[in-house]
């Protein structure tokens, strides 16, 4: 959305109970009026009625009144096409119960080719509250917090807090007349009516008889109460045979819901504001299939897309799947010139300058090496497709998603660096026969260099590795860990085949006391790795977790620099100390933020940028505007390189301005299924993601490294529709 969440203030009214209680009844409904609250687009009021008294057994109405500014539209509990129902969180005493909202009939608001459900002008949503027969209290205060999304062209959540104090026995009547208005809006059952429905390719199929004999010849309005079965915005057919209306509706291109039985309300068509026409209210079973939901349009990349690996039968083709495991093997190649490898190079380096000009050592370490990426990389995969599998919505660079994982991985890094630049060595924190295993078998040392490899370049997406990763999540578990596996390859295999060019080794200097200060010096990358890794935890926690993690390390640190040194009393120290501030400080490292900050901070940032939600997306094209998406994440380096050095560029924003382009950030620092969702509708699991929408065209998926004159052409395209 947007706007940043405004909040309506809180208004309270209490009336004291009088010690007499037949004065309290007789002059509390005279004083009650309803708590109000002021929002940017909406005035809102908690009514009460009462008619009879407010005691056990007695009818008793709580309702939330909004009056929309002229324009303005709030939404039904089925909102359409896009948009929020109305949403109401209840505070009461023990044993009283609050019912569900009575909806009146909504009204239709066409935007573009879409279409919204929902209320404008001044509406009531009646609630009933039930009091429990042992209630003796002598008044029933009330809290209600009521969040709700209102829209116009632009689309901004509100919320208002709103208080009551009703003393028992009260006759509250005031608002007689608005719930009475309310009541007759809602949409009633009609004992004479008889419904049936049908759906097939073509779409949903109604025959309805027994409507009010008035609405014959007249349009109607059809409004399901299932969300996400129907075109709300596409054009459809009605008809009256006689006293028998008859409609055809279009199914929803995509839908994620079926349903074998649908209740819908059925209401004369309007044009005008306020209150809608009250409506009828069926309840009918579905008779036929629903569909398979169509695919999403094919993408127009300009980056090469594998073609889908199954045939029509849905069976994997062997060159179909070929394709896929070619696209991933180029692309864990292009992987090594990602900025996220780069930490890791330093690791490389020292590898090959170990072995100097022994090419058996060599070859060996670039086998263990290899091994390392490509089991890592299956582990990745089969662990993504388990969760898939059982119903979550995770993608590609999931394990970054979580701020334990990206604290330990800083922490990791922070140990590497401190190694290189010589505050402690392994041999002297391991046991003698540990430390002899590890200098007797240096594969290990290649091979879990091959983890970490692995492990800071998978959150990144190289080019051709893309669609082949979006592919290999719809593969079956054998052939979807075959990709898996060759992405792990052609990242190892740069190393792997210098690693058996002989000349390489005779070209590479002696070892010699060089080595130490070029050790050293490689210790700088994986504090910037880590550094790094600390400002993504920042932007998935808050600054306290920062603060935490910093004093853990600062702790750490000075337990590796005494441990080295055999100082025993100061090892002991330190760890007492790491042990008090795991325990207290720990929680902070893990805590989400109040908000999506990097979202937030994106946008306070840069203006220019809005937080990406479907329903946003949605408004702004059946606006007519074209509307890029940046897909990121804090966690992915290639993210933040294109965006330093492409999306922000003077000539790319003012190219943006010139096509009307509205540009949306989903950021994906956190978990979020619905921006994993809208990934593999793209095709693609993991980020970065750029995707050029254009109201009558399919979406253009730009490549992973962007440049300025990709963009700028892309943008130049858009405005010349």
């Amino acid at each position: 959305m947007a706007a940043a969440l405004l909040t309506g203030g809180a208004a309270a009214l209490e009336v004291l109970p009088s010690r007499n209680p037949s004065a309290a009844v007789a002059g509390a409904s005279a004083d009650l009026a309803g708590a109000s609250a002021r929002t940017e687009h909406a005035q809102v009021a908690l009514l009460a009625h009462a008619p009879q008294g407010v005691a056990p057994g007695r009818p008793l109405w709580l309702g939330l009144q909004l009056q929309h500014e002229p324009g303005w539209h709030t939404y039904w509990h089925n909102p359409g096409d896009s948009g929020l129902p109305i949403e109401l969180q209840w505070t009461l005493p023990d044993g009283v119960q609050a019912g569900p909202i009575q909806w009146p009939t909504p009204r239709k608001f066409p935007i573009g080719e879409l279409a919204n459900y929902g209320f404008d002008g001044t509406v009531l949503l009646p609630v009933p509250l039930t009091l429990p027969s042992t209630w003796r209290a002598e008044a029933l205060p009330v809290r209600l917090h009521a969040t709700w999304l209102i829209c116009r062209q632009e689309c901004v959540p509100e919320e208002a807090t709103l208080q009551l104090t009703l003393p028992a026995g009260a006759v509250v009547g005031e608002h007689a007349a608005a719930f009475e208005a309310a009541w007759a809006a809602a949409p009633r059952a009609l004992p004479g009516a008889r419904a049936a429905l049908r759906v097939d390719d073509a779409g949903l199929h109604l025959e309805v008889a027994g409507l009010p004999g008035d609405w014959q010849g007249r349009t109607l309005e059809f409004f399901p109460e299932t969300g996400n079965l129907i075109a709300p915005g596409a054009p459809w057919t009605q008809r009256w045979d006689g006293p028998v209306w008859r409609a055809s509706v279009p199914l929803h291109p995509y839908r994620t819901e079926t349903a074998t039985r649908l209740a819908f309300v059925l209401a004369l068509a309007d044009a005008g504001h306020g209150p809608a026409p009250a409506g009828v209210r069926l309840d009918s079973a579905v008779q036929g299939t629903w569909p398979a939901p169509p695919a999403p349009a094919p993408l127009v990349a300009t980056t090469p897309v594998p073609p889908t690996p199954a045939d029509a039968t849905g069976e994997v083709t062997a060159l179909g799947l070929a394709l896929a495991v070619l696209g991933a093997l180029v692309g864990g190649m292009i992987l090594n010139l990602m900025p996220c490898v780069f930490p890791v190079l330093a690791i490389k380096v020292m590898a090959f300058q170990a072995h100097g000009a022994d090419a058996r050592a060599h070859r060996l370490g670039g086998l263990a090496y290899t091994a390392g990426v490509v089991l890592s990389f299956v582990a990745l995969g089969a662990a993504l497709l388990a969760l898939r599998s059982a119903g979550e919505a995770v993608g590609w660079g999931f394990q970054l998603q979580n701020p334990w994982v990206v604290a330990g991985l800083a922490t990791l890094f922070l140990v590497i660096a401190l190694n290189l630049a010589g505050v402690y060595e392994v041999g002297a924190l391991a046991p003698r026969g540990l430390a002899s295993l590890q200098l007797r078998h240096p594969l290990g040392d290649a091979f879990l260099t091959g983890v970490l490899a692995s492990v800071v370049a998978s959150p990144c997406t190289a080019p051709f590795m893309g669609a082949s990763l979006g592919l290999a999540v719809t593969l079956p578990g054998p052939a979807a860990l075959a990709v898996f596996a060759s992405l792990g390859l052609g990242m190892a295999l740069p190393y792997l085949a210098a690693s058996w060019w002989p000349a390489l080794a005779h070209r590479l200097p002696r070892p010699g006391p060089w080595m130490q200060t070029l050790r050293q010096a490689l210790a700088f990358p994986m504090l910037a790795a880590a550094v790094w890794l600390l400002w993504v935890l920042g932007q998935q926690t808050s600054v306290h977790g920062l603060a935490a993690l910093l004093l853990l390390w600062l702790a750490l640190a000075w337990v590796l620099w005494a441990w080295a040194r055999r100082a025993r009393w100061l090892t002991a120290l330190g760890a007492l100390a790491l042990a008090a501030l795991a325990v207290s400080l720990g929680p902070h490292v893990g805590r989400e933020a109040a908000t999506p900050a990097a979202a937030g901070a994106a946008q306070q940032a840069d203006g220019r940028w809005q937080a990406w939600s479907p329903q946003r997306q949605a408004e702004l094209l059946a606006a007519g505007r074209p509307v890029f998406v940046d897909f990121t994440a804090a966690w992915c380096v290639t993210c933040q390189v294109n965006k330093a050095t492409v999306l922000s560029d003077t000539e790319v924003l003012r190219a943006a301005d010139a096509a009307n382009v509205a540009l949306l950030r989903a950021d994906w620092t956190r978990r979020d299924p619905t921006i994993t969702a809208a990934l593999a509708a793209l095709g693609r699991s993991g980020v970065p993601v750029y995707v050029l929408h254009v109201p009558g065209r399919a979406p253009q998926v730009l490549t992973e490294v962007l440049s300025v004159a990709e963009v700028r052409a892309a943008f130049d395209a858009a405005r010349q529709r």
